[in-house]
This record gives structure tokens, sequence and C-alpha cells, in this order.
């Protein structure tokens, strides 16, 4: 909290409360973590993500470095104006 931001958790459901951190209101996905913040062995790394999104025509508000690998992050804005992150932490 001292950091202005918390998670909050009900069985599966995460949510997270950022508070200046964001312009406005934005959904988050954390590939390579699971419902703890904790790594996973096997997920779909955010620059292949990247990759589908662009081939299926979506435009990206930020991308990621492709010939990087490890954290990274790609964002964009859906029909309705609601940002979403991809922010990938491993």
């Amino acid at each position: 909290m001292e950091q202005n931001w918390l998670i909050l958790k009900n069985g599966p459901h995460v949510l997270g409360l950022f508070q200046g951190m964001f312009p406005k209101n934005c959904l988050t996905f954390n590939p390579g973590w699971d419902q703890d913040a904790q790594p996973v062995a096997a997920f779909e790394d955010v620059r292949a993500i990247q990759k589908r999104l662009k081939a299926a025509g979506v435009t990206l508000t930020t991308e990621a470095d492709e010939s990087t690998t490890g954290p990274a992050s790609c964002a964009m804005v859906d029909p309705d104006g609601i940002p979403i992150l991809f922010d990938q932490h491993v």
C-alpha cells in the first residue's frame, strides 16, 4: 500500500489496483506468471503474442523489442478505448 498498489485475490481471481501508475483503467496480462506471481515452466512469450497480434492487424501502442529475451511488454487499446498491457516479468 505504501507504493500505491495492491493485489487483491479471491480464489483464482486476481485484481491489481495501481494508483497513479497508469493514466486510466487498464487490463493487464502477465505471461510467465501463475495466479501467485510465480514463474511457470511453459508459457507463450510476450514477443510471440505481439507477433500474433500484429499479424491479425492489431495496432500496438507499445512494442517489445523482438531481438531480446526475458522481461518485456507490449500494449494496445481495445475498441472501447481500454488499454491492454501484456507485461512479462520473466
